[in-house]
């Protein structure tokens, strides 16, 4: 029997436990929610209080920041982690670079009124964020053709956000204030958008039919 186990080892190239014992493949699938809700959740919020100050409806930008870092920021990042597990690579690279771009803003604004010291505040040059909306702009713009794929709501508000890109780097480098009011309008738009996206894609989940329709995509 021995001998004849050996010969079996040798012409299967297997190991006595493997003979005596059978391999089983175990396979894990996690699932997750749709993030989808609470990320745009945290773009329309964002987006609103911002608005209102750029709109002059509001003052200051001490109570914007914690908005803008942990809506705009945090909510988006966790999102953006999700739905690359949910497998939605437009979602997690949309909620991953907007996330990451408020956190930006917030400790921009941080810079700018002195909160990070006297050195950092009086070495800005607003020309540099200038730049980084139109770096964020060619971002939209791929974004915004992925987005032809997803659904109507989504379109509208990626378009508007390509606009606000437009319009803050060119009131960056000061080629007119009409530019910030454009802005402010695009800001507010998306964030009246993204409530009723957020509506649509939490709803309509939850109870498994259209509620609030949010539109087939342009490119199928």
């Amino acid at each position: 029997m021995f001998f004849y186990l050996c010969y079996l080892c040798t012409r299967n190239k297997k190991t006595l436990k493997q003979i005596f014992m059978q391999e089983k493949a175990t396979h894990v699938r996690i699932e997750v929610a749709d993030p989808s809700p609470l990320g745009l959740a945290g773009l329309a919020m964002v987006t609103l209080v911002a608005a209102s100050q750029k709109l002059g409806w509001t003052t200051g930008l001490s109570l914007a920041i914690p908005w803008a870092i942990f809506l705009g920021g945090f909510a988006q990042l966790i999102a953006c982690v999700y739905d690359f597990k949910h497998n939605n690579l437009f979602g997690a690279t949309a909620f991953g670079a907007y996330g990451l771009f408020w956190i930006s803003v917030a400790t921009s604004w941080m810079i700018k009124m002195g909160v990070l010291g006297q050195t950092l505040s009086a070495a800005v040059d607003v020309h540099q964020l200038g730049f980084a909306f139109i770096g964020y702009l060619f971002i939209s713009v791929f974004l915004t053709i992925a987005a032809f794929k997803t659904n109507k709501a989504l379109i509208a508000i990626m378009i508007l956000i390509d606009v606000l890109f437009i319009g803050l780097a060119l009131d960056s480098f000061g080629l007119g204030e009409y530019w910030h009011t454009i802005a402010a309008w695009s800001e507010l738009s998306i964030s009246l958008i993204g409530f009723y996206a957020m509506g649509g894609n939490l709803l309509n989940k939850t109870y498994g039919r259209t509620i609030l329709p949010l539109g087939k995509g342009i490119w199928q």
